[in-house]
């Protein structure tokens, strides 16, 4: 099987040293085992998110959004599963802070790093309001109802749905996201494409070919087969880690957040400093949606069947943090052109966030 043009090596190279590393064990080979296999491990994640593109590309919309979609969701659910059942008196809230973690490094870094680079560069850039309004109107509910509603509650005290709330949940959040993706990829596509008709120059690259797209489908789950397994071999050494260091809980939420949303950072950044506002946001939004509406699904399944505690409700600081990160974003977002002011103001809220965090 030769290697599809176009898909550099190491993207074959970390799956298939994934896989070898589950097979042999390495994170159990003492501290360079570890440190092997965390680099594996971040390699295989990024990995993986590529060969998700590969073949999003080839079937097209709106099966390709989905497939990326789904593919980060497993990476995402899989390193939270896994810390989950660790046992850790801390791990009852870790899916929440993930997420939580996410919207943050998504609505305050991601978008804020996009908006000052661009800004920078080109002095105002320009983006589709209606877009951006959508995925705003669709994130402020998900994030809602699964981070704030809980908290208010009265079946199960504590920021606790009962398990029918917790369904309920995870229905309508599968249900919101799927909306915005018909909207997003069928209904109102041009809502979503740079104004003016000024496509990036990518945006009509030939697709690859089906035997690309089945090498990149079995690369996938390999990459998928060891960033799973690997991810629950390393789950107990990262939350020590964590805890050696004196570090709350949360900030392994923030790692793993991090580590899911490299590979669309990078790619939002880079879209900015050419001057395509609109995909960086899009990527932005997106990711923050399909987060929220499928991350919190799948651990809610997974915590209803094998019986695992899961509480989401964010706390008072929190709230505070969500609410002003909706509230400036809807105004940065909200006459379709940005400057460096809105990303200077971004950047300062996820500064805050993060010292908040190591500092409670």
């Amino acid at each position: 099987m030769t290697r599809p043009a176009g898909s550099p090596l190491w993207t074959f190279l970390f799956p298939a040293a994934g896989v070898v590393a589950v097979v042999l064990g390495l994170p159990k080979l003492g501290l360079v085992g570890v440190l092997l296999a965390a680099a594996v491990l971040i390699g295989a994640v990024l990995a993986a998110v590529h060969h998700a593109e590969v073949v999003a590309h080839r079937v097209g919309e709106p099966f390709g959004t989905l497939l990326l979609a789904v593919a980060v969701t497993v990476i995402e659910v899989s390193l939270i599963v896994s810390l989950m059942l660790s046992e850790s008196g801390g791990a009852t809230t870790l899916a929440r802070d993930t997420v939580f973690a996410a919207i943050m490094l998504i609505l305050n870094g991601i978008v804020g790093l996009c908006l000052l680079a661009g800004g920078l560069r080109h002095r105002e850039q320009h983006f589709s309001l209606q877009g951006a309004s959508h995925a705003l109107t669709v994130l402020a509910a998900l994030a809602v109802l699964a981070l704030v509603l809980p908290n208010y509650t009265a079946t199960v005290p504590g920021p606790i749905y009962s398990p029918a709330q917790l369904l309920f949940v995870a229905i309508v959040s599968v249900v919101l996201y799927g909306a915005f993706v018909l909207v997003q990829t069928v209904r109102h596509r041009d809502y979503f494409l740079p104004p003016g008709g000024d496509l990036p120059d990518d945006a009509h690259a030939e697709p690859p070919t089906s035997q690309a797209a089945w090498i990149s489908l079995a690369t996938l789950g390999a990459a998928l087969f060891g960033v799973v397994f690997l991810a629950k071999a390393l789950a107990g050494t990262l939350e020590a880690g964590v805890r050696a260091a004196g570090l709350p809980l949360a900030t392994v939420g923030v790692v793993i957040a991090a580590l899911v949303l490299a590979p669309e950072s990078l790619a939002a950044y880079r879209a900015a400093k050419r001057n395509r506002l609109q995909t960086s946001l899009n990527l932005a939004l997106g990711s923050a949606l399909a987060t929220i509406g499928l991350t919190i699904p799948s651990v809610a399944l997974v915590s209803l069947a094998l019986d695992l505690p899961l509480a989401l409700g964010v706390e008072a600081k929190g709230l505070t943090l969500l609410a002003l990160s909706l509230l400036v974003a809807t105004l940065s977002l909200g006459t379709g052109r940005t400057t460096i002011l809105g990303g200077v103001v971004h950047l300062v809220i996820l500064a805050t966030y993060l010292f908040t965090t190591v500092v409670p």
